[in-house]
This record gives structure tokens, C-alpha cells and sequence, in this order.
């Protein structure tokens, strides 16, 4: 979620480089705030699956009638109509929370996880979503900052900046005139978090949107331990401070600072950035070189993360950055989606990464079983599958020099491939619940590339840091 120069860029932005619709509700709309209406609110969306899943049925049956026995291949099952995709994403963006959240995750994961209708509806969550009515939002801050809370401020614009799944964000000025951006949390959200993931992943269940295997209760737990952290306000400042002495030395990158005075768990307080969104890079008329730049910069970013700090921020949605075309410089935003990696984690990723780069598909298949993509005893087709997408999906790893992002069909072939093997011949199994983050990750961050039209030598990148990686190991194994 991001601040923006002008609220109207807020709007624009979203992380995927494919056209698809927005949501309908772009006007404020109530959060649900008790456990029981945001459960009917998911109940109302299973009805709405069942409904749009009849007619659908009754659409397939008259194409029949009218073809007159012609032949059309087999019928699209109901529930999983493009219809049911967008009715499920539209109810989960009127909800926000952990269930618009949960929403967004599995969006990205779509070659793994979901039938591509599904993936696409879904990643209409990442856009903006529905801002709270002025009296929640009111409520939330005489709860936060106490009874005469506008004292606080020479001013504060009611009308927010941004809002996504957990909060939304208003610009204000200080009485002792500091510029900031508060982040907002609805009301509700954090105490709703499991709820909200456990009632999705069974309505997902019922609708049987996953491959074979797939471990629907452990991708949950997963998820709801990260956006239970995510809901932290005081947890989010502390990353952020954090991330902020870790990207010291890159001179593209500049971060808010957090104003603690006026930071609570449920309202983060940081510098307002000015800037424009980070696609207007991807304009016509920007030099290539200033988008291969910046193209650069963040994927050394992503491979430090990885495999430097061995700590990520895993949504790299468009809204999380801005662009200061006046100093050059790349603004990140958002850091509640963080994570820590342990070593073992990161050594393993180091190790199939270099297998990648190398072609060693007999290393690939080893190093592919020790993280979970496939099992020892697995027949050898499945663990072949296994291999062959991870090869597709890692080719900006395996081009020699810079690969060109915005002219890659890979996110369609990647799917497609996925959707063959995971759904049609039932090869794959779902990643391990501790990829999901890093997947979304890598997921956004190609569509991030492609949007801003950067050409960028991945495979150089990657190779420096995982040499210093193992530079460094040796030096601590003397």
C-alpha cells in the first residue's frame, strides 16, 4: 500500500502487467467488523458461487441446444466460470482484511495453485480497494490517539491517499509541521485475521480449486501467521527502521522514516514521499537506460534479500514504490509484508539458483526435492514436471545478458505450463507453505520489470550474490 503524490495516481495503481477489470467498489464502503458478519459475507459469497454456478450451467446447456449437436469440446465445470471468479474476488474486496489479503496472495501463486480464470479475477484484489465510511475512520483514530485527536494537526485530509486490504492512508501536517502519512488500520481486521483465512481456504476447498495434495490448512496457518504480523503496526515500524540500515548503501533507494510519537499498532505514522507512480517509467518518451536502472536496482534488491540480508519485503505490489523522477531515485513503501529467512532457507535457494544458471538439471532435480517442490519417492514423471516448470519459470536466470522483461511472453507460458501440469495431468505438487511469500515475491517483482519496460541481467546479478554468499560462509568456516 503506498502513499501517492496526487490522489488520483492512487488510483492507478496495481502490480500486475496484464489488463484486467477493477473491482466495483471504488466508493467508501463499511468494514465488517465482528466475526459473524464477515462470515455471512463470505456466506453470501458461496450463495453467489451457487447462483452464478446454475447459470452458467443453464448458458452451457443452451450453446448445446443452439449448436445442435455440434461438436464443442467438453463444458467448462460451473463453479469454475470467469462469472464465479469475478463475483468471489468482488465480495472478498468488499471485506479487505485477512480474507482481500489471502485473495492477493493466491493471485500470484496462480500457475501453482489456481485455474487461470480464477488467478486473473483474483488479481483484481490488487488494486485499490474500498476506503471506510468517515465515521469508522473517525472512530478508529479517537480510539488510537484519544479524545481530541485533531489537535494533533494543523491538518488532516479526510479523503485517503490509498487503500488496500489492511488500511488506508491519509496525508496530514503536524502541529509542529512535520509532513506524514498515517497508515490506518480498519477496524476489526487484526482480531479477524485467522477467521477470515480459515472461512476463505473452506469456501476455496468446496469449490475444489486446488491440485491434488495440496495442503490446504498448512498454506492457510501460513498465511495467517504472516498477515497476523502484517496487522502489527509497531512490528511494521520496526521493520521498516530496520530495512532502512540494510539499504543504506544503495544510493537509488530512499525510504520514510517512521515518527514514533505518532505510531500506534493500529496507525503507523512516517514521512510523507512525494513522487509519481514507479509505472509511469514504462511511459513513452523515458530514456531505456533510466528504466534498465531502475530495473536493475531492484532486482539486485530482491537477490540481496534473498540472499544477503535473508530478509524480504514479499509484496512488491506497484502501489509500494514511487518514482522521484527530480533525484533518480526509487521510494519503497510498505513493510508490513516482511519476513525473515533462516539460513538453511536461504542456502538451499542459493544452491538451486546456481544449478539454474548452470543447466544441471540432475542438480536442479536434487536441490528441487530438498525444498519440497518434489519427493524423493515421487514417480519420475512428477518429479521431471517439477524440474521442467522451475526451468521455465527461472529463465531470466538462464539468459546470457540482460533479458528483456516487457517483451517476455513467460508469465502466459508459465501458466499455461502450470495449468497443464498441476490441473490437467495432476503432476505437481503445491509448493511448501514456507515458499509462499518468496513466490509472490519473485512473481511481482518479473511484473513489476515488465511494466516499466526494464532490460536487466538477472543471471549476472544472482551469480554475484550467491558468490559472496559463499565467500562469506567460507571466511566464517576458517
Amino acid at each position: 500500500m503506498a502513499r501517492r503524490a496526487e490522489h488520483k495516481a492512487a488510483r492507478r495503481g496495481d502490480s500486475t502487467a496484464e489488463p484486467r477489470t477493477e473491482p466495483r467498489t471504488t466508493g467508501p464502503a463499511r468494514v465488517p467488523q465482528t466475526r459473524i458478519g464477515r462470515l455471512a459475507s463470505l456466506a453470501l459469497a458461496a450463495g453467489e458461487l451457487a447462483i452464478g454456478g446454475l447459470a452458467e450451467r443453464v448458458r452451457q446447456l443452451a450453446a448445446r441446444e443452439r449448436a445442435r449437436g455440434s461438436d464443442l469440446g467438453p463444458a467448462v465445470d460451473a463453479l469454475l466460470s470467469a462469472g464465479n471468479a469475478r463475483r468471489l474476488a468482488d465480495r472478498l474486496a468488499r471485506l479487505r482484511g485477512g480474507a482481500m489479503k489471502l485473495g492477493q496472495m493466491l493471485s500470484l501463486q496462480g500457475e501453482d495453485l489456481l485455474p487461470p480464470e480464477f488467478a486473473q479475477a483474483l488479481g483484481m484484489l490488487r488494486a485499490q480497494a474500498a476506503p471506510m465510511p468517515l465515521k469508522q475512520l473517525r472512530g478508529v483514530l479517537g480510539r488510537e490517539y484519544g479524545k481530541g485527536w485533531r489537535q494533533r494537526f494543523e491538518h488532516f485530509d479526510e479523503e485517503p491517499i490509498a487503500a488496500a486490504s489492511i488500511g488506508q492512508v491519509h496525508r496530514a501536517r503536524t502541529v509542529d509541521g512535520r509532513e506524514l502519512a498515517l497508515k490506518i488500520q480498519y477496524p476489526g481486521v487484526a482480531r479477524s485475521i485467522r477467521s477470515d483465512v480459515a472461512n476463505l481456504a473452506a469456501l476455496l476447498r468446496l469449490l475444489d480449486l486446488f491440485p491434488r495434495g495440496t495442503d490446504i490448512d498448512a498454506l492457510a496457518a501460513e498465511a495467517a501467521q504472516q498477515l497476523a504480523r502484517e496487522a502489527d503496526y509497531l512490528a511494521e515500524a520496526e521493520f521498516l527502521e530496520r530495512y532502512a540500515k540494510l539499504v543504506a548503501d544503495e544510493p537509488l533507494l530512499q525510504m520514510p522514516r517512521v515518527h514514533r510519537d505518532a505510531t500506534t499498532a493500529r496507525i503507523l505514522a512516517m514521512d510523507y514521499m512525494p513522487g509519481e507512480p514507479l509505472e509511469t517509467l514504462g511511459d513513452p518518451g523515458v530514456p531505456q537506460a533510466t528504466r534498465d536502472a531502475v530495473g536493475t536496482v531492484l532486482e539486485r534488491l530482491l537477490f540481496r534479500e534473498l540472499f544477503e540480508f535473508r530478509t524480504m519485503q514479499t509484496d512488491p505490489n506497484f502501489a509500494n514504490y514511487l518514482w522521484r523522477s527530480d533525484t533518480g531515485r526509487v521510494v519503497l513503501l510498505d513493510f508490513g509484508a516482511t519476513v525473515d529467512f533462516p539460513e538453511d532457507f536461504a542456502d538451499g535457494y542459493a544452491r538451486i539458483t546456481r544449478a539454474i544458471i548452470d543447466g544441471d538439471l540432475e542438480a536442479v532435480t536434487r536441490h528441487a526435492v530438498a525444498i519440497g517442490y518434489a519427493l524423493a519417492d515421487d514417480p519420475p514423471e512428477q518429479v521431471r514436471a517439477a524440474v521442467d516448470l522451475i526451468m521455465t519459470v527461472c529463465e531470466p536466470l538462464r539468459a546470457i545478458g540482460p533479458y528483456d522483461f516487457a517483451a517476455s511472453d513467460l508469465p502466459s507460458r508459465s501458466r499455461d505450463l502450470g495449468f497443464e501440469l498441476g490441473f490437467r495431468q495432476r503432476l505437481l505438487r503445491t509448493p511448501p507453505p514456507k515458499t509462499m511469500f518468496l513466490h509472490r515475491k519473485l512473481a511481482g517483482s518479473f511484473l513489476l520489470l515488465a511494466r516499466i519496460g526494464a532490460r536487466v541481467d538477472a543471471r549476472a546479478i544472482a551469480l554475484a550474490l550467491i558468490e559472496r554468499r559463499l565467500r562469506g560462509k567460507r571466511r566464517r568456516a576458517r
